[in-house]
Formats: C-alpha cells, structure tokens, sequence
C-alpha cells in the first residue's frame, strides 16, 4: 500500500524525529538490560545533558535516586514480560529536581518474530496540559494528605474531610483519576517510601515495615512482591550486586 510504502521510505529515525516537536513530552526507547539506545531532545535535556550522545547506553541509575531508578528498571523488566503501562499519574522529579505530576506509558519494543528488543515509552509532564491538570487538582488535597501522613494510620473518612467530600464521592475521584481506590493508593504510597528506605537506608526490613505503615511485616512483604515482583530481602540482594 502506499502508506507502507511511504513509512518504509521515511525510515524510523525521521518518524520518532517527531517527538522532539512536542514540548511536554519525553520520549526514550531502552534495551533489554534497560540502557538509553534512543531518546528526544526533552528527555536529553531533562536529564541535564545537551546532546543524546552524552546518555546513550546509561542507564537511570546514572540520572536518579536509587529507589527511583530501581523503580523504572524495575518497570521496563515488567513490561519485557507482558505488564503495560498506559496513561499511570504518578509524581516524578523535575528537571530542577522539584516533584511534579507525569503521565507515563511504556511498551515492550519486539522483533518481527516476537523477540523482546527493549522497551519504549513516553512521559507527558502534566503542568503543561490544562485538561490533565484538572484531574489533578481534582485529588490533590487528599494525595498530598496521604503523602506527608503515610506512616499513620488514615481513615477514609478523615481523608474524605481533607478533600470537602463525602466517603463516596471521593471514591469515586480517584477511581476516576488515579484508577484505584483511596486505600490502594495509600498502600502504594507506603510501598514507595519503603521501597526508599530499603534501598538509602539499612534498616531491619520489619523496622523500615513499621515506619512506613504496615503493623505486620510479613503482609508488608507480601504487598511489596505484590507490587514490585520482590520480596524486601530480595531486593537488598540486588542492591548488593549492583553495588
């Protein structure tokens, strides 16, 4: 057809060269032991670099925090195995290493026989985009209430005051906005922050448990594997073979 025909003829490196036409947009393509192989000139310059020579074949443990770059290579395993991810609001660094609200999706990158290449992915930088950011403000009350009060227990009600809502219309919010349910995202929160703590600190994995909120230590594991594919212990392993 003449459409393939066209594409053919363009090549791959003219039709990703459009990425860098989309100011909020970072856009990477990965190989399979998670280094940079591709990215546009937004991703380049949000790592803090001018030109994609100075990040091909890093990885993100040379960009970010520790918890942060497990967090992603974490990620693009995951989605070499099938997991997708598609349009997930999470709060990210800056550039200036400020948080913010991205959108991010990825996807496994395959060979014309199936053959797991690497991965690739987008993230959108939400304060640009009006629309995306109505959904954030939608629930930003109760996400930073959860985010600075994770190691205590939270009541959905107490959350719902913090939000001016009723029980159920805030609920409804984050199914909405997030995808999950507030006692979802409290968990991962808390998952997150343990996730940090096991990777910056040496803390007993029962005692990084009982800061971040879990009164049990073994359901802790049992979420954080649920979530990260790992036990605590076995992530410290993998903490000491990267070192």
């Amino acid at each position: 057809m003449i459409e393939q025909s066209i594409l053919t003829q363009a090549g791959v490196n003219q039709l990703i060269a459009a990425f860098d036409l989309i100011p909020d947009i970072l856009f990477w393509v990965k190989d399979t032991d998670s280094r940079i192989v591709h990215a546009n000139q937004q991703f380049v310059e949000h790592q803090g670099y001018k030109a994609l020579e100075q990040i091909l074949y890093k990885t993100d443990f040379d960009f970010s925090p520790p918890h942060l770059a497990f967090q992603y290579v974490n990620d693009d395993k995951r989605v070499m195995e099938g997991y997708i991810v598609t349009d997930r609001l999470e709060l990210n660094q800056t550039s200036s290493g400020d948080l913010a609200w991205f959108s991010t999706s990825k996807h496994v990158l395959l060979d014309e026989n199936g053959k797991a290449l690497g991965t690739y992915g987008v993230t959108r930088h939400l304060e640009k985009t009006s629309k995306a950011l109505s959904h954030v403000r939608a629930i930003e009350a109760p996400v930073e209430f959860i985010r600075t009060n994770y190691h205590r227990h939270i009541c959905i009600e107490e959350l719902a005051d913090v939000a001016h809502l009723s029980v159920s219309a805030l609920e409804r919010r984050f199914k909405k906005h997030l995808a999950k349910t507030p006692n979802q995202f409290i968990n991962e929160v808390r998952l997150e922050n343990a996730r940090k703590l096991l990777v910056e600190t040496r803390l007993p994995v029962s005692q990084v448990a009982y800061q971040c909120g879990f009164s049990e230590p073994s359901y802790f594991s049992k979420q954080f594997r649920r979530l990260f594919g790992d036990i605590p212990s076995q992530l410290r392993k993998k903490l000491a073979s990267v070192d």
